[in-house]
C-alpha cells in the first residue's frame, strides 16, 4: 500500500475543494490524460467521472467512482484503468492551522491483472506518481488560497 503525505499551505477548505471539482482531477491526477464527463452529484457517493488514461493516440476510456466521502476530511475513490485494473485511493485532509493542511493519500491496486503485482513493487511504482500528484493538487489549491486573499491579483 502506498503512502504519501503533503503539508500544503492552504485552508483545507480550498484544498478540498479542487477535490470536489471533478472537471481538475486530470489536473493534479497523473496518468489522466482528459476529462470526458463529470455527473452532476459529484462528489456524493456513487458519483463518477469520466475519463481518458494516457495520452492521446493510446488513450483508454474508464471512471473514477466515489466510495466514501466526509468532507472536507475525506474522500475515497475506486479509480478505474482498464485493463490494467483498479486502484482504491484514500485522500485524507488534516488541518495543520487556519492555512496550512496535511493531505495523506493512501492507493492499493484493488482489482484486476495489476494485482499480482507484489506490494513492494506497487509501492515503488505508485509513491513517486502520488507525490507528484500531491504537488500538483498543492499548486492547485495554493492558486485558490491566493485568489481568495483580497489584494492578491
Amino acid at each position: 500500500m502506498a503512502v504519501v503525505s503533503k503539508e500544503i499551505e492552504a485552508p483545507r477548505a480550498d484544498v478540498f475543494a479542487v477535490l470536489a471539482d471533478g472537471w481538475l482531477y486530470a489536473s493534479w491526477v497523473v496518468g489522466a490524460a482528459h476529462i470526458r464527463a463529470v455527473d452532476k452529484n459529484w462528489p456524493d457517493i456513487g458519483s463518477r467521472i469520466h475519463h481518458n488514461i494516457a495520452p492521446w493516440p493510446l488513450r483508454l476510456s474508464d471512471a473514477t467512482v466515489v466510495r466514501q466521502i466526509d468532507a472536507p476530511r475525506l474522500l475515497e475513490l475506486d479509480a478505474w484503468a482498464w485493463p490494467f485494473g483498479a486502484a482504491l485511493v484514500r485522500l485524507e485532509l488534516e488541518d495543520l492551522g487556519p492555512a496550512r493542511t496535511r493531505v495523506t493519500m493512501t492507493e492499493h491496486v484493488s482489482a484486476g491483472p495489476a494485482k499480482i503485482v507484489p506490494g513492494v513493487v506497487q509501492d515503488l511504482l505508485l509513491t513517486p506518481r502520488n507525490n507528484e500528484a500531491l504537488d500538483r493538487l498543492a499548486d492547485l489549491a495554493t492558486g485558490r488560497a491566493a485568489a481568495d486573499v483580497p489584494g492578491s491579483r
